[in-house]
């Protein structure tokens, strides 16, 4: 069956130097020409309805978002979270084509999906816009499934950076699952082992550190994610595809390549066909290089698409890997995984 698709390069979204910038789709073009596209079937994006955003994010705060970007170009926080006068619209496109992949996957229309938007969303909480993240994409189409019956959801968030807006939407909702990694220490600041102990088990955290790998990935597969699949049961998993954790991002210092991005992948697909009848729908969050970003997102669709690798050009990271198996023992114990 083909793999479900969806496009929003939001070209109105864009600020003056930033490195979220439509620049980072400069190659994605390139996709609907190479062999995977045979794999594909295209989904026409839309704007995510208010209704449907209110399901994450306060009225007010969205309110807030729309009047920010009318006035806009403007920085709106630290970050640098930018909007323009076209960032609204943007985001409840990149929210809306991620509504839809998820439903493509849940109708049976396809039974993995890829939501590859911009404006990238998990940094976005309930109440604020930050982290270059105006609406959570993956949230608000997770919410939606859980509207439309679904009861349980497992979401995978392996962004170099920790998804906050993500856990604060879900932190006390039994129904959904979250497992993030990222590096540690760095932006938004939380992610931390032992942050949620309400839901130890359901909620779990791995901050790695700097120059984790491919091989600390597959690691952190076999002994953190299969297990948390294996005791929450999900009926779906949902995965915040963040590329920055990509050797050669220019704002991180994680270590996976290209190949590494594609076992990943292929991991993750083998899991949901275990765990949740194969269903699995991914959303593009960070990833600033944008010849990476398209090998790695390639990758990604060989791997949904049976394909073997494509060829990565940028090879592995050039830094040794940090030793992490007896962490990672620690907290599954802690976890009782």
């Amino acid at each position: 069956m083909p793999v479900a698709c969806a496009i929003v390069s939001a070209p109105a979204h864009d600020y003056p130097d930033h490195p979220e910038c439509p620049q980072r789709f400069a190659h994605l073009g390139a996709l609907r020409r190479l062999p995977i596209a045979d794999d594909l079937t295209w989904i026409e994006p839309r704007p995510a309805t208010e209704d449907e955003l209110a399901r994450v994010h306060a009225p007010a705060m969205v309110a807030e978002v729309r009047e920010a970007a009318r006035q806009g170009p403007s920085v709106i926080d630290f970050a640098p979270t930018y909007v323009a006068p076209g960032s609204f619209e943007a985001a409840r496109e990149a929210a809306g084509a991620t509504i839809e992949c998820a439903r493509a996957v849940l109708s049976g229309a396809a039974t993995t999906a890829f939501a590859i938007v911009r404006p990238p969303g998990h940094h976005a909480e309930p109440h604020r816009a930050m982290g270059f993240c105006l609406f959570n994409n993956l949230a608000i189409a997770v919410q939606d499934a859980l509207a439309h019956g679904i009861q349980r959801v497992m979401i995978v968030d392996f962004d170099a950076h920790h998804g906050n807006g993500t856990q604060a939407a879900f932190q006390d909702e039994p129904r959904v699952a979250y497992l993030s990694t990222h590096q540690r220490g760095i932006y938004p600041g939380s992610g931390y082992e032992h942050e949620a102990p309400g839901a130890r088990g359901r909620v779990v955290n791995l901050p790695v550190p700097a120059y984790a790998g491919d091989a600390c990935y597959a690691r952190i597969m076999e002994v953190m994610i299969r297990p948390l699949a294996r005791s929450f049961r999900p009926e779906i998993i949902f995965v915040s595809a963040g590329y920055d954790a990509h050797w050669r991002d220019p704002i991180t210092t994680l270590g996976l390549s290209t190949r590494g991005f594609y076992e990943m992948a292929v991991a993750l697909l083998d899991l949901a066909r275990e765990a949740a009848q194969g269903r699995m729908v991914l959303a593009l969050e960070g990833g600033y290089d944008p010849q990476a970003l398209f090998a790695n997102v390639h990758a990604t669709l060989a791997a949904l698409a049976g394909r073997p690798p494509p060829a990565d050009a940028q090879g592995p990271c050039p830094q040794a890997e940090p030793d992490i198996a007896a962490w990672l023992d620690r907290l599954g114990a802690w976890h009782g995984f």
